[in-house]
């Protein structure tokens, strides 16, 4: 036998949670050709795994790669840790579908989140529009979900007016489009713009198609309003429309105890209502500072926002509702910011921030985001991860990295160090589950959740996404204050039998990318 590579005397951990297996795995044009003993096989490329993992590619099913994966393609920071596929479009808003009225306002809104600037746009509309252009123009595999909010301003506009029954029909219309193109979920965010105004009998409505196909309904619920509530009204919406459910970034707030929340995951499963989560191994969070302002601020959309928050009456109402929110600011700081003014901000805290300013609290976070055209990035310390670890073993708990990567910024170290975390010190020295089941919850329960089809799981005739590594070094290294640092213990990935990462090295690819777009296996 002759394979294009032979990966030799490894242990084969094939991602369905079953028990390793010493085999060699023998890689033919891009796809698994063989597994077992092939001591007799020769191959033009011969990687030693002797004392080494080898694992299907990593999916990560939440994170904010959208523009990063278009502007940038390489994304080491994400394969240096063994992701091969990124599910994209998280939290219901992205860079598509857009029409000549929105997309302007999209690209300023998530110019903090998600790294595309208006010169990055080449005219694109619909879902299959964006996805055609990263097919094969990127490292990763890349599958997508249909953000709500893009679709609820194409009818709507930013304006918080119920959706009246004719705009549904065209939602609904949106919605199987981007179905037929492929789309693996319809993913909300319910804190964030637009979406926030959407009830709940109009997201039944928006995911009734999705019913045939059994295509997720994937949510940032609305935390805001209470964890439970938010929990409860995702399981209503897949009760009423018929389809499965999938929370994303779940943690626990202080007033609650883990098994209240595993309850309801529990009893909508037991009640047919498949439901999921995704958690990133840190209780820390992070997001956009914007994310603090009332939903008033966004009703005539972003590029209008700023002359809102301007207003002494919009201020009043701010300082109103933020106390309410009763948020500490020497808790969040400062990770990224889009001028070169403001650089030695990154990694203070808010309250630093204020106290500088001499200003009012108001004022002067008001004003902070004015000057930065409301593209402030920040860090908010939410308590000990080891408050994540009881959702991190649920059985039906998979990996979401929900990683915002920034150049040079201070950003939240989940966008470098998730898997060498999940796979280091939860496994090792946590306990938290087998190494079998910590890949599991990488890959194969990750296909199976979002319908990635011939992926998850490493297998003959199934894609090559492969990752090698030294299951006694790997750790992250990432730290708030240096994030920006790669696991230790990854050694080779291959995306569809091409190396990306070799000998624990970034490979720079430049052309002939081998990433491929990825639909939903209905």
């Amino acid at each position: 036998m002759e394979f294009d590579l032979l990966i030799r005397g490894g242990d084969v951990i094939d991602g369905t949670g079953v028990a390793r297996q010493r085999a060699d795995v023998g890689v033919l044009d891009g796809r698994v050709a063989a597994i077992g003993d092939l001591q007799d096989a020769v191959a033009q490329q011969v990687i030693d795994a002797t004392q080494r993992i080898v694992a299907p590619g990593f999916i990560d099913v939440h994170n904010h790669s959208d523009g990063w994966v278009w502007r940038d393609k390489q994304q080491s920071f994400k394969t240096m840790q063994g992701f091969t596929t990124e599910v994209l479009m998280s939290d219901g808003i992205s860079y598509a579908p857009v029409d000549e009225t929105t997309w302007r306002d999209w690209f300023f809104y998530l110019r903090s989140l998600n790294g595309l600037r208006m010169q990055d746009y080449t005219g694109w509309e619909s879902l299959d529009d964006y996805m055609t252009l990263l097919d094969g123009n990127c490292v990763q595999n890349v599958a997508t979900q249909i953000p709500y909010a893009n679709l609820r301003t194409l009818v709507n506009g930013f304006d918080q007016t119920p959706i009246d029954d004719s705009q549904m029909v065209r939602i609904q219309k949106l919605v199987r489009e981007c179905l037929e193109a492929g789309a693996v979920a319809l993913s909300t965010g319910l804190d964030y713009i637009a979406q926030c105004f959407a009830s709940t009998a109009e997201l039944i409505d928006a995911c009734r198609p999705m019913a045939e196909a059994q295509t997720p309904y994937v949510t940032h619920i609305r935390y805001k309003k209470t964890l439970i509530h938010g929990i409860e009204e995702a399981i209503e919406i897949g009760r009423q429309a018929g389809v499965p459910v999938h929370i994303s970034h779940l943690k626990c707030q202080s007033s609650y105890d883990p098994e209240q929340i595993f309850k309801l995951i529990d009893d909508a499963c037991d009640e047919g209502i498949p439901t999921t989560f995704d958690v990133y191994p840190y209780q820390p969070g992070s997001t956009m500072l914007n994310y603090l302002l009332p939903y008033e601020a966004w009703k005539y959309g972003p590029l209008a926002a700023c002359g809102v928050i301007g207003e002494s009456e919009f201020r009043r109402v701010f300082k109103s509702a933020f106390a309410a929110y009763r948020l500490d600011l020497d808790h969040v700081r400062v990770a990224w910011s889009p001028s070169g003014e403001r650089i030695d901000d990154w990694g203070k805290t808010l309250q630093q921030i204020v106290d500088e300013s001499g200003k009012d609290m108001t004022d002067a976070l008001l004003d902070y985001l004015l000057d930065e055209q409301l593209a402030v990035l920040c860090v908010m310390d939410e308590g000990n991860d080891k408050e994540v670890e009881p959702f991190v073993a649920h059985s039906r708990c998979m990996i979401g990295t929900d990683a915002i990567y920034q150049i040079g910024g201070k950003v939240h170290p989940r966008a470098y160090g998730s898997a060498g975390r999940w796979l280091g010190p939860l496994v090792r020295d946590s306990k938290i589950f087998t190494l079998e089941e910590a890949i599991r919850k990488m890959t194969s329960l990750s296909a199976e959740t979002f319908g990635l089809e011939d992926r998850g799981v490493l297998a003959v005739g199934r894609p090559a996404d492969i990752v090698v590594f030294d299951e006694a070094t790997i750790t992250d290294k990432a730290s708030f204050s240096e994030p920006m640092q790669s696991c230790d213990g990854i050694e080779h990935v291959l995306v569809n039998g091409v190396a990306v990462v070799a000998s624990g090295e970034h490979v720079e690819i430049s052309e002939q990318y081998p990433g491929q777009r990825i639909r939903h296996c209905k």
